[in-house]
Order: structure tokens, then C-alpha cells, then sequence
């Protein structure tokens, strides 16, 4: 699952994702737009949270 993936399964917008998640807003941009890569682990432990609190 990719970031944008990850975000989609919250409804949020880009702003509101990186807000929620304190991760600055052009760090996230860059990852969803694929400038940038963000680490594995920031991958699998945003999926990990996003699926516990979006899955009700």
C-alpha cells in the first residue's frame, strides 16, 4: 500500500493527513507525488494506525 493508498482510507485531504499525522506538508507531497520515498517504516506503522482507527 502506497501513501496516497494510506491516506485515502482516512477521507483527508493532504493538508489534513499531514497535519494529523505531524508530518510537514511538503515532506508528504513529495512522498504522494513520488519526488521522494518515504521510509518502509513510516509506511507499514501509518498503515498500522490508519487501518485501527479507520476500520470501525
Amino acid at each position: 500500500m502506497d501513501i496516497k493508498e494510506i491516506r485515502e482510507l482516512t477521507g483527508l485531504n493532504q493538508t489534513d493527513f499531514a497535519k494529523k499525522y505531524n508530518i510537514p506538508l511538503r515532506t508528504y507531497q513529495n512522498w504522494e507525488y513520488g519526488t521522494r520515498k518515504p521510509p518502509e517504516y513510516v509506511l507499514t506503522l501509518l498503515q498500522m494506525v490508519v487501518e485501527m482507527e479507520y476500520s470501525n
